[in-house]
């Protein structure tokens, strides 16, 4: 094998097109029909994306952040009033709260899997609680039984943060099909991509013509005597974003079952690899689309190079590595604006030794994954003086 130095290796590139997304934009330029309102792409890439979730509605908006702004918006949560949030997820899970005028609360997360653990969601409950975004962070499935169950118990409304989730699923049930509106992102990263984009889904009707209202600056669905009847914005996205999900779609659960498969193969590969600890997969995450293959990095089995050490190096030999996130409850927004945080000691330590590769590293192939570990292996060996 080539040094460590000059070792490049190669996966799929991300992200992925072919001629389905050519012959719908053309379709779509052609047409002269870009907006939403007078096209027929976003109107159908909705109803798909809804069916494929097992939910009548979906809606197709700016970005993921906004998708979670609109589903406050839609269950009136505002001043005064608390959301539970994990304290290991991306920022834009918490600042939409702040956006709102709530506070969120930063709960602990499960060490087997970095999803929010049900126990302190259930410590962290106050008479001012209204809501609680679980994130299935990195494609892996929520505890949504128990996560319901403690929703139902104290009369919350439930918003699944599924932006690394699409086509996920939990116990044989769809993702994003468990609580009262679920979000997705299709930024530039995640599993399916138009570069930006988000959408909603729900099965409340109700729920759905607010979301519409308040994503169309105010005003219903046909409307033709500029009603604007709430404060509203415009999170309308455009029929060419949606002519590339339309394509995005029609691959995703291939890819979804490529990327399982995939991490299977990184898990006996690295079995024998010390420092490096996989997060489990849980048996009732039933579709488990790997946004990320997250690892657990312990630097004394790596002659104490620090984890940005080996995400350098694994960046320098081409490998699509993170260290991943920080507390939300350490950054500088949080503080300025005054969220509250529970003790969240498994977070903590998370921030500080996960190490991320992203999904289209288990888009490969079988012979580049192995490249990849015994990269890994040959980075050990060398820290280590062995």
């Amino acid at each position: 094998m080539t040094t460590m130095n000059t070792t490049v290796l190669t996966f799929p590139e991300w992200p992925m097109f072919d001629q389905r997304e050519q012959d719908n934009l053309s379709s779509v330029l052609t047409s002269r029909n870009w907006w939403r309102m007078t096209g027929t792409a976003v109107e159908e890439f909705e109803r798909k994306f809804a069916e494929l979730h097992g939910v009548k509605h979906g809606l197709a908006v700016t970005n993921g952040t906004h998708a979670i702004e609109l589903a406050l918006m839609a269950l009136e949560i505002g001043a005064g009033d608390e959301v539970i949030v994990p304290a290991y997820t991306f920022i834009s899970t918490a600042t939409p709260v702040f956006r709102q005028g709530a506070t969120p609360v930063a709960v602990d997360v499960d060490p087997r899997t970095l999803c929010i653990d049900p126990a302190a969601i259930e410590q962290a409950i106050t008479e001012k609680t209204k809501a609680i975004i679980p994130v299935h962070f990195a494609g892996q499935a929520c505890d949504m039984g128990r996560i319901m169950e403690i929703a139902r118990k104290h009369n919350l409304r439930v918003i699944e943060d599924a932006a690394h989730a699409h086509g996920g699923a939990y116990m044989g049930k769809p993702l994003g099909s468990f609580g009262d509106i679920a979000c997705y992102s299709f930024q530039y990263l995640k599993l399916m991509s138009c570069g930006e984009g988000g959408a909603l889904i729900t099965n409340d009707d109700e729920l759905m013509d607010k979301l519409w209202l308040y994503h169309n600056v105010g005003r219903p669905k046909n409307d033709r005597s500029y009603v604007h009847s709430v404060l509203g914005s415009n999170y309308r996205i455009s029929e060419f974003q949606a002519a590339v999900l339309l394509a995005q779609l029609e691959r995703l659960t291939e890819q979804n079952a490529t990327r399982f498969n995939g991490a299977q193969e990184l898990d006996r590969l690295l079995a024998d690899v010390s420092g490096l600890e996989p997060l489990l997969h849980r048996v009732d995450s039933t579709i488990h689309p790997y946004y990320m293959y997250m690892l657990r990095y312990d630097a004394s089995e790596f002659g104490g190079r620090t984890r940005e050490e080996l995400v350098d190096h694994l960046k320098a030999a081409g490998v699509p590595a993170y260290i991943g996130y920080s507390a939300i409850h350490h950054t500088d927004v949080w503080k300025e604006h005054g969220g509250r945080a529970m003790a969240c000691p498994v977070t903590e330590a998370a921030a500080k030794d996960m190490i991320w590769l992203h999904h289209r590293v288990m888009l490969g192939t079988l012979e580049q994954q192995e490249a990849l570990v015994n990269f890994l292996v040959e980075v050990q060996e060398q820290w280590s003086g062995n």
